[in-house]
């Protein structure tokens, strides 16, 4: 029996940490390759990471709430197969059934030779393979049960040392499509290769060795690097303050810090740490604040028509949802001013016009507010729209909203009258120059054709970057939007 240790991966998108926010499994647990072990959390979205390796939980490095590094010890495996098969004896039947029909299958014996090896590289959120389960992956089986099945000699296989290498007239010896795969991706040949696996077969780690190793020495066996856990790499958890005692905030307070604020003498209550998600946000909003001279217009507009026209549309079936109806117009006020749907590069100075619209859509979420962006935005009408919005929404308070749609944004949409509010001073999504905010739409008294009507009327406001526009330009861009939606079906006819 060896033991293996599975690191956290490489994250993408520069992340270099992670939050560990609970563990899917326990010590003790039999696991399989690709089964989801932890939920973390990132600056970008909170994901599933699935293990490498199959076998047993040995243990579990990290608290739920700790930061855990890149490259730091995320879960130990021990692997139930013996280092030294038996040369010769039946492979057990697994519990209730006969003996297993393929485990002298070269397909079963290439799969369990890779999860012995482990399945290579980990990407997060999306498991280590995306080939479907076939009858080799058996999750009714137990503990002994695969033990055995793993035990079973097999008649192909090599000598330890002197495995002889793929002969030039037949194809190399690899079973998993996923090998070929990862092999194409780097550009790698295969029949150079000398495989680990029995009878020579080429795993996916020995393509990640080989990639890794320098072009002279592609074809030497690859060796299985044994994996040690650095003392310090696994970051200490924060201690978890404690509430109130009895009610008293005094002696809460201490015990969560024990140390008053300095400017107003007052106990500090309690300690939230800056991190994550969390983290991000503030960051972004910070270099907002700091680096975009922004300025601010806003009108109040009549809705009533448009509300009128989407409770008709409810009647006749489905029909868009309001905040659908009004991105659509935001699409083509873009396309009218064109500045407004831009980037600012302070260090070629220029401002750079985009081509195409991906619309953010801000999110209140239980872990902040994030920006899921509708990509190609402007090739959708507003049913198209509206199935997007409600889809990548969901996404994002679920946590399960990828990097990329999370970080693709190219104008912002931001209705906060879900909030129950009337208007707002938004802050751009850095790097964007533009944000568009929707206020809650009441009735209110209003005046028309010089009667006094009630009317449904809400708040436009347009956060601009003074850099790449003027008040010309934001004003315009505003009014083009607040008259498609006082006047929505003359819009339609010309949309």
């Amino acid at each position: 029996m060896s033991t293996q240790v599975f690191t956290l991966p490489d994250l993408g998108e520069g992340l270099t940490e992670a939050e560990l926010v609970r563990w899917l499994v326990a010590a003790g647990d039999p696991i399989a390759v690709d089964a989801p072990i932890a939920e973390i959390e990132t600056a970008k979205s909170m994901v599933e990471v699935p293990s490498p390796f199959g076998g047993v939980v040995r243990a579990l490095h990290g608290d739920e709430g700790s930061t855990i590094v890149v490259g730091a010890p995320l879960i130990s495996v021990d692997d139930l197969t013996p280092a030294d098969p038996p040369a010769a004896g039946p492979a057990v039947a697994p519990t209730g059934g006969s003996t297993a029909p393929d485990s002298q299958d070269p397909a079963a014996l290439a799969y369990r030779a890779e999860e012995r090896a482990g399945s290579g590289n980990v990407l997060i959120g999306y498991g280590t393979s995306a080939v479907a389960p076939s009858r080799r992956r058996r999750g009714a089986r137990s503990p002994v049960a695969a033990h055995a099945l793993s035990a079973a000699p097999s008649p192909a296989a090599a000598p330890a040392s002197g495995r002889p290498g793929p002969h030039p007239e037949s194809r190399p010896a690899v079973q998993s499509p996923i090998v070929r795969q990862l092999a194409r991706s780097r550009g790698m040949d295969l029949a150079t290769l000398v495989g680990t696996g029995p009878g020579g077969l080429i795993t996916r780690r020995d393509v990640a060795t080989a990639a890794a190793r320098p072009s002279d020495t592609a074809t030497a066996p690859s060796a299985r690097p044994t994996p040690t856990a650095p003392a310090a790499a696994a970051t200490v958890p924060d201690s978890a303050p404690a509430g109130p005692v009895d009610g008293d905030p005094i002696a809460g307070a201490a015990t969560a810090g024990g140390v008053p604020d300095r400017r107003t003498g007052l106990p500090i209550r309690d300690r939230v740490p800056l991190r994550g998600m969390r983290q991000t946000i503030a960051a972004t909003l910070s270099r907002s604040r700091t680096e975009i001279p922004e300025a601010t217009t806003w009108v109040d507009v009549d809705a009533t028509e448009l509300v009128e026209m989407r409770a008709a549309w409810s009647e006749k079936g489905s029909a868009p949802s309001i905040l659908a109806m009004i991105a659509r117009f935001v699409v083509a006020g873009l396309a009218r001013f064109p500045e407004l749907n831009a980037r600012v590069d302070t260090e070629a100075g220029e401002i750079q016009l985009l081509d195409g619209v991906n619309l953010g859509i801000a999110a209140q979420t239980d872990r902040g507010l994030v920006v899921p962006a509708v990509r190609n935005a402007h090739r959708l009408g507003m049913r198209g729209l509206h199935e997007e919005i409600r889809r990548l929404t969901t996404a994002a308070r679920q946590g399960r909203a990828s990097a990329a749609e999370l970080s693709t944004g190219s104008f912002t949409l931001n209705n906060y009258g879900v909030l129950g509010v009337d208007g707002s001073v938004a802050i751009i999504n850095h790097p964007e120059v533009a944000i568009l905010g929707v206020g809650r739409i009441i009735p209110r008294p209003w005046v028309v054709d010089g009667q006094l009507a009630v009317r449904r009327i809400g708040q436009l406001s347009l956060v601009f970057d003074h850099r790449v526009c003027d008040g010309g330009t934001a004003g315009g861009f505003l009014r083009f939007i607040a008259d498609l939606i006082e006047q929505p079906t003359a819009a339609l006819a010309e949309l």
